[in-house]
């Protein structure tokens, strides 16, 4: 299925979806009539103040949370719960810690009874490609907070997801390692060009690494403006200076009304 305006087949379609919860000081309207879709193989962000929903967007596109009106369609088809075709990395990698690295990569072939052999082949192919290939051995207090997140978004890959939804990811990293993750997050998204949805607070995280951003209205969440970010690939952190990039910069933090970090 194709959006009109896209070339490319729609890999989501978020078709007018809100969500309410029920809590003891009353309801919470927590989305709005949120409507967007993105593309295969692209990269968007979403991005809007603390608690504005940004994180119940993405537990309702992986089927973690039931909307409480409209739907979401992945391959044309409503999500009703959890499934194989979406990986997730959240804000802690929430690594088991008994289990090496590459055990920990392992894990989603087991719970889905992938062949083990071919697993573990796939499983080391993804180690070296997030830098970690001489530490698949490693337990997770063996490494850094930012190696434990490349293995985190190794075990999101590795039964081959065709969408990878990643929840503030480098949040509680420090700026540099942050800022080298979101290089190295680029790299594997260009070898697997898998559709990719970020939740992110940061400005310039996001326009570094996304073809469009999704700017959010604080809550109830509605979509304020989606913007097209037209740095061209591959992104480089040079680019992170340039007056295009700046430019994109303010003008997503004036319409957040906040100053970008």
């Amino acid at each position: 299925m194709t959006e009109v305006g896209f070339t490319t087949p729609t890999a989501i379609e978020i078709d007018r979806l809100s969500k309410r919860y029920e809590t003891k000081d009353g309801p919470v309207l927590a989305l709005d009539n949120v409507s967007f879709a993105i593309r295969k193989s692209e990269f968007i962000a979403v991005l809007g103040p603390s608690g504005c929903g940004k994180t119940t967007l993405l537990k309702v596109l992986a089927g973690l949370e039931i909307a409480s009106k409209g739907d979401v369609r992945m391959g044309g088809k409503s999500v009703r719960g959890p499934n194989r075709r979406t990986g997730i990395v959240f804000q802690s990698p929430a690594l088991m810690q008994w289990r090496s690295a590459l055990k920990n990569v392992l894990l989603p072939t087991e719970i889905l009874g992938l062949p083990a052999e071919r697993s573990k082949q796939d499983a080391l192919q993804l180690l070296e490609l997030v830098g970690l290939a001489d530490f698949a051995n490693k337990l997770p207090d063996e490494l850094s907070g930012g190696m434990q997140q490349r293995v985190a978004i190794a075990r999101a890959l590795v039964h081959k997801p065709d969408i990878l939804l990643l929840d503030e990811p480098f949040s509680a990293l420090d700026t540099m390692t942050r800022s080298q993750l979101n290089v190295e997050l680029l790299r594997i998204w260009s070898d697997s060009k898998t559709t990719s949805m970020l939740i992110t607070h940061s400005i310039p995280e996001a326009v570094f690494l996304a073809d469009r951003v999704v700017v959010m209205t604080p809550r109830p969440a509605r979509v304020a403006e989606i913007v097209a970010i037209d740095l061209p690939r591959p992104r480089t952190p040079e680019m992170r200076v340039s007056p295009e990039f700046v430019r994109l910069t303010d003008r997503i933090g004036r319409m957040i009304g906040l100053e970008y970090v």
